[in-house]
């Protein structure tokens, strides 16, 4: 069909362009934010973290076996809820997302010319969205060569840290925030984990999908948990709980604090190559939920046009870029973290809800509730601006819902 995409990602694409999402900005930039909410119970945030990630990969997991076409969530809770929820999950996910990609933008600005944050991160939006449009192998390449970068980047943090003078396994504990406080640094943390949606959001371009995406997800989850536990306890033994807390830039000052001020301009590169590979894997799966959304008529149907020789959605992709360039030309949204995971939770809540309607075995069904429950609590425990804003947009959601209702009836 016309507005079909092709199948050309294979298990390690797939793990590459999710790894890419994972392994990005978040664990540069989200580790001094969840210090101060969680104090000396950081690892254990990071742990509750990783663990309604888990949960959530493995629901959208067999959903997307069941379901491989592009969308992600927006499609399984079509299929599995309703038209609502559906649309629910996808205005969640374009609307948020589109802000993290304009975050994802500006720390590329911030890290390379502090002076001209906006103008580069212009030109990263510019650059990542020409080179989306060239086809998903193509970005799926690009992804690849940025994570082995931003990877060797963090395994030289780990080394220089452990292995210096200065490294103290005392500092791994410090003064406790109380369970509020660890569950709003999980919520804080689960912003770097969000990213491993991006293989499923692509679903419709990964060849033998029932086999490649339960693979490909969990290998990217577990990739991303051991590396960012690495890099928090090689941060926490040289900085402490405080000192990393009131860090601006936590692991450009980690190396310095292990004796290695050399270091910290590479960390600032490997930081913005980082935020780059974030920023083209978002691109990549809210381009493609636009897509679907706009299959069904929920936005405007020149949305769900598929490139003829590049096979890519290209009037999405233009859409969310020039949406996306604007955003980073005018606004600083560094503090779209909290609104980020707010609205990436509910999408997963859905995402599980969804799950637990496949089929009636035991451990489908208590991983599910498992990843609800956790999505639900976290989102609740973030900061109450960013519970705020996010609830602020699903109600104007859910309102642009209902007027389309009322005018497609006549009423």
């Amino acid at each position: 069909m016309e507005n079909e995409l092709k199948r050309t990602l294979g298990v390690s694409d797939a793990v590459a362009v999710g790894l890419g999402a994972m392994v990005g900005a978040g664990i540069f930039a989200a580790l001094a934010p969840a210090a101060r909410a969680a104090g000396g119970a950081l690892l254990a945030a990071l742990g509750v973290a990783g663990l309604v990630a888990y949960c959530n990969a493995h629901s959208s997991a067999r959903l997307a076996a069941r379901y491989p076409a592009s969308g992600g969530t927006y499609v399984y809770g079509r299929e599995r809820l309703g038209p609502f929820w559906g649309y629910l999950a996808g205005w969640g996910f374009v609307i948020g997302k589109t802000a993290s990609c304009a975050a994802m933008a500006l720390t590329v600005g911030a890290y390379l010319w502090p002076g001209r944050q906006h103008a580069v991160a212009v030109a990263a939006v510019v650059a990542l969205t020409a080179a989306s449009y060239g086809g998903v192998q193509k970005s799926a390449r690009i992804a690849r060569l940025i994570v082995a970068v931003v990877l060797a980047v963090l395994a030289g943090v780990v080394v220089v840290c452990l292995s210096s003078e200065a490294a103290d396994p005392g500092r791994l504990s410090g003064s406790d925030r109380g369970v509020l406080g660890l569950l709003q640094g999980a919520g804080l943390l689960f912003f770097a984990f969000a990213g491993y949606a991006r293989i499923t959001t692509l679903g419709e371009e990964v060849r033998d999908p029932e086999r490649t995406i339960p693979r490909a997800v969990p290998i990217a989850l577990g990739i991303a948990l051991l590396v960012y536990a690495a890099v928090a306890v090689a941060a926490l033994s040289v900085l402490g709980v405080e000192g990393l807390a009131q860090s601006p830039a936590p692991l450009a000052d980690a190396v310095r604090a292990a004796g290695w001020p050399g270091l910290a301009p590479v960390v600032r590169v490997g930081a913005a190559l980082a935020a780059l590979g974030s920023l083209l894997a978002l691109v990549l799966g809210v381009s493609r939920t636009v897509l679907a959304m706009a299959r069904d008529g929920h936005l405007p149907r020149a949305l769900a046009a598929v490139h003829p020789r590049h096979q890519v959605p290209h009037h999405a992709e233009l859409a969310v870029g020039a949406v996306v360039a604007v955003l980073a030309a005018t606004a600083d949204l560094r503090g779209a973290i909290g609104f980020s995971s707010f609205g990436v939770l509910v999408y997963y809540a859905i995402a599980n809800a969804s799950a637990w309607t496949l089929d009636s075995a035991v451990k489908g069904r208590a991983v599910a509730v498992v990843g609800l429950s956790g999505c639900v609590v976290l989102a609740c425990a973030l900061p109450l601006a960013s519970a705020a804003w996010g609830a602020a947009v699903l109600v104007v959601g859910v309102l642009v819902h209902g007027v389309r209702g009322r005018l497609r009836s006549g009423i």
